[in-house]
């Protein structure tokens, strides 16, 4: 039986270093400036999507043509703080999902091949195993209990 292979090449050990050096370097950069949230604080928060960029957009532009319906119990310097804060985080943010999201696939796609070929070795050790094969008792103790399936057994039998 033949599987496919999507994966064909490993990832040189000084790339992954350079990149976890550059990742490490971008994150303690970020870090005096980054705030953490709670589960209960991201679940109550506004958030601000793609529908909502327009509006404190605009709510910025006419703060400043028009601040005398800016209300006297607004922050008004930390609302401009805020939006700086949104425009320089967002390429950033969109960057390291678009990698995130490209890692997760690869390594998904890595987990699922190698998970395929363990099974193939596996079903070639219990089919030694079930024939005899004494070699292959240790391996077969070994994995089974990874790789054994329970069986379900149909409604009403025991």
């Amino acid at each position: 039986m033949s599987t496919s292979n999507q994966i064909s090449r490993e990832i040189p050990q000084e790339i992954i270093n350079d990149v976890l050096e550059k990742l490490n370097e971008c994150k303690k950069a970020l870090q005096p400036f980054m705030e953490g949230l709670t589960a209960e604080q991201r679940r109550v928060l506004f958030k601000m999507g793609d529908k909502t960029v327009s509006i404190v957009q605009k709510t910025q532009s006419y703060t400043d043509t028009n601040p005398e319906f800016i209300p006297t119990y607004m922050d008004i310097n930390g609302f401009n703080i805020d939006v700086t804060i949104v425009n320089q985080l967002r390429p950033i943010e969109e960057l390291a999902k678009q990698i995130s999201e490209d890692v997760s696939d690869t390594s998904m796609l890595a987990g699922s091949e190698a998970l395929q070929q363990a099974l193939l070795y596996y079903g070639q050790v219990r089919e030694a195993y079930s024939k005899g094969v004494t070699s292959s008792r240790a391996i077969y103790e070994d994995l089974q209990t990874r790789f054994s399936r329970r069986r379900v057994k149909p409604n009403g039998q025991d």
